[in-house]
């Protein structure tokens, strides 16, 4: 049987979350699919390429919907969408930073954008989206409410620097 390269993509998050990122490999995943290992190399021309194809999939399917909105109400719907895609897979946090580690550019990219929609200068845009965007990786395990918080505190600190004459 032939897979499409989204089949194979699937495929490969159900054995993320059933086994890990360490246990997911091109061989496990080709035995999943019933193929020759080569035949994944169809679609992706290694592990990484494959691995950056789960991570923006994660991704994808944790944004919602475009809105206009306050800047902080958009960055904090930023935040909470990645914190979610991450927490639905097994290892998501782990897959999304490791394979974004080189292009962090593509996440903190809507992030940037807002604070600077909101005044931000450059600096301080790319700070702000950086620092938000350390903190949503790195605590995606924290309780809602303990996330919240660290979340608004760290809005609360954009917000005084945007604010003018402060």
């Amino acid at each position: 049987m032939r897979y499409r390269r989204d089949d194979v993509v699937a495929r490969a998050i159900e054995v993320l979350d059933a086994h890990g990122l360490d246990a997911l490999s091109m061989r496990r995943l080709a035995g999943d699919l019933g193929v020759q290992p080569g035949a994944l190399y169809h679609h992706f021309t290694n592990k990484d390429a494959l691995l950056a194809a789960i991570a923006d999939e994660i991704l994808r399917r944790g944004r919602r919907p475009a809105e206009i909105m306050a800047w902080d109400a958009e960055v904090q719907l930023l935040c909470l969408g990645l914190r979610d895609a991450m927490r639905r897979h097994r290892d998501g946090a782990v897959l999304i930073a490791q394979v974004n580690r080189a292009d962090a550019e593509a996440l903190e990219r809507p992030l940037c954008d807002a604070l600077e929609r909101a005044g931000a200068g450059a600096d301080l845009a790319g700070v702000g989206a950086r620092t938000l965007l350390r903190y949503v990786l790195s605590h995606e395990d924290d309780a809602d409410a303990d996330f919240a918080l660290g979340l608004g505190l760290l809005l609360d600190g954009l917000r005084q620097r945007l604010t003018p004459g402060t």
